[in-house]
């Protein structure tokens, strides 16, 4: 035989004894494993999702004339109080409007003025007119004028009495026209007033949208603020779920720079998205975050209760080929895969919905173990 045989037929000895150790080793030879009991046993239910942080009141501070923005006082993280000034429009236009009406008011008054005493003339008028009728009536009776004089003297006194009424028409008139000026002059001070943009409220300036020079028109956004008091992460809940959702229940909210603080849940929507079939859902900070930005992603947990159900080791889970969730059952001294549905989880136990009734053996670390393999239990101990 050749040497190369010898060689070839070494090999295959040499491998069958491998293979016939390994299969002993698999079926005969138990292998010490941690088996625990699987057992009834509840865990904390727990919603999380997705969110970003808003503010539930913000405000968009707005231009209300068309104007040149003159100054803005404050800048992003500025904290502001009510009433503080913000941004100074160019008022030079509306200024020299206030002006005229207030040369128009002047104006005015002096036209009053002039129609009071027309009126008092023509009173005055009046007064002398019904002397004279009165004066030439009786004359009339003694035989002293005729009645042509009598009639002269009616239409004067007529004539008076209607110069009377038209020295008061006038001066009503011209009262009118003061309290229209009145109104005019309060609506230019208002109008002048948009030219100076106060803070609202106590807040936060969050954005900056205008500068000096910018010409802006109604409507155009200057500054936005936020009350930090009012900040909430708005997150969306599935419609499955969200029934276990209850106001005022804790959460936890994880922000993206790392920062976890305490919270719970203020408002419910009443609206569900027609496409997602998620409902949003508002947590509310305890405290308010050091550093916030709104729109920041964040990530929601909402203490919902608790799950009861059959409890294993989170360790105890693997996949089969199909890649199933398994707990690996120790039946008869070897071990057998179990397809099992989970529910909630804790840092250390899973729940199973379905696959296991409870007092089942089940081996606490399959990371290691095979379905079918020959073990010997360690000292059972509960979950």
């Amino acid at each position: 035989m050749s040497r190369s045989r010898l060689a070839l037929f070494a090999l295959v000895a040499v491998l069958s004894v491998a293979a016939a150790t390994g299969a002993y080793r698999r079926f005969a030879m138990a292998t010490d494993v941690p088996v625990v009991l699987a057992t009834p046993g509840a865990v904390a239910a727990r919603v999380v999702g997705p969110g970003t942080v808003q503010a539930r009141v913000p405000v968009t501070l707005s231009a209300r004339v068309g104007a040149t923005v003159s100054r803005v006082h404050v800048d992003v993280g500025d904290a502001v109080r009510r009433g503080q000034l913000l941004v100074t429009l160019d008022d030079r236009d509306l200024s020299a409007r206030r002006g005229v009406v207030s040369g128009q008011q002047e104006a005015l008054l002096r036209s009053v003025e002039g129609a009071r005493a027309a009126l008092a003339k023509a009173q005055a008028d009046l007064d002398l007119a019904r002397s004279r009728q009165r004066r030439d009536l009786e004359l009339l009776a003694q035989g002293f004028v005729s009645r042509a004089v009598l009639d002269a003297s009616n239409a004067a006194l007529d004539a008076a009495a209607a110069g009377v009424d038209a020295a008061r028409a006038t001066l009503s008139a011209r009262e009118a026209d003061v309290r229209t000026l009145v109104q005019e002059a309060r609506y230019a001070d208002t109008v002048l007033s948009y030219t100076r943009i106060v803070a609202p409220m106590d807040g936060i300036v969050v954005q900056r949208l205008g500068e000096a020079g910018n010409t802006v028109v109604p409507g155009t956004a200057l500054l936005k603020l936020v009350d930090p008091d009012s900040l909430w992460v708005a997150t969306r809940v599935d419609e499955s779920v969200v029934g276990r959702v209850q106001p005022g229940q804790a959460a936890s909210i994880r922000l993206r720079s790392g920062e976890t603080l305490a919270g719970k849940v203020a408002r419910i929507a009443r609206q569900s998205d027609a496409a997602t079939r998620e409902l949003d859902v508002h947590v509310a900070f305890d405290t308010t975050p050091q550093r916030f930005a709104i729109d920041q992603e964040a990530e929601v947990t909402i203490d919902v209760g608790e799950d009861r159900g059959v409890l294993v080791p989170l360790t105890a889970l693997a996949r089969d080929s199909t890649g199933r969730a398994v707990v690996l059952i120790v039946d008869g001294g070897r071990t057998r895969a179990q397809p099992v549905v989970t529910g909630g989880a804790d840092a250390r136990h899973v729940l199973v919905r379905k696959g296991l009734a409870g007092g089942e053996a089940v081996v606490a670390v399959a990371e290691g173990v095979k379905p079918n393999q020959r073990v010997q239990p360690a000292p059972v101990a509960a979950p």
